[in-house]
């Protein structure tokens, strides 16, 4: 479904996810958009998210440093560069511009990880409500994009979210618990998350977040 025939602004685009439906490009030179509407949807339930015996210790050592909201230009271009599960990128100059207007407006947010200062890792997705909309992840060194996504989940479920959208499931998110439901199941859970308001900042911009407290707020779901 093509989306070139409208000027799609934030306001579009947060009705597009709130009624199940998001952007793609076909390639990083495409100007233009396409809606998609899978008819099996990517999530992973908040309550069932796994994460492994080896992947809690380096959690837990605080290896890196994750903080969220302060870098959207650098971890989307770290999400453009083609990664070791990609050969090419769908997120085109438009795809930044849009999603950099949504972040601006506070609907567009980062989990950013650093070593030794490096932005090594990251991922952006949109909130909606009780809904994250995640779009897409980026690492430079071994487990910097697992960690955000750990951090992603504790924020989100200590901050009373009730969908994570992952649009497709891919083996890297399958070994975290991601599922497949179908379009009409995931409709109704979308329904369900725009009830009420989760608290992206339930943890405040400005603090650090600590492996252990991301590890106690997802217990008993690591057990």
């Amino acid at each position: 479904m093509r989306a070139d025939q409208i000027d799609i602004t934030p306001e579009i685009l947060l009705k597009a996810y709130a009624a199940g439906i998001f952007p793609m490009a076909e390639d990083a030179n495409d100007p233009s958009l396409f809606w998609v509407e899978p008819r099996e949807r990517g999530i992973i339930p908040l309550d069932s998210f796994h994460v492994g015996k080896r992947l809690a210790r380096t959690v837990r050592s605080d290896l890196f440093e994750v903080r969220v909201d302060e870098d959207f230009d650098g971890v989307i271009a770290g999400c453009a560069m083609p990664g070791f599960d990609r050969e090419k990128t769908w997120i085109s100059r438009r795809i930044k511009t849009l999603y950099g207007q949504l972040f601006d407006a506070g609907y567009c947010h980062t989990v950013e990880v650093y070593q030794g200062g490096r932005l090594v890792g990251g991922l952006y997705g949109v909130r909606l409500r009780g809904a994250f909309f995640g779009e897409s992840m980026f690492h430079t060194e071994r487990d910097a994009s697992k960690v955000a996504l750990v951090h992603l989940v504790a924020r989100l479920r200590r901050g009373g979210f009730t969908l994570l959208d992952t649009q497709f499931v891919t083996p890297h998110l399958a070994q975290f618990g991601a599922i497949e439901v179908s379009r009409r199941n995931y409709k109704q859970m979308l329904r369900a998350s725009m009830d009420h308001e989760g608290d992206w900042y339930v943890w405040p911009r400005e603090t650090t977040v600590t492996g252990e407290q991301v590890m106690a707020a997802l217990t008993p779901a690591t057990a």
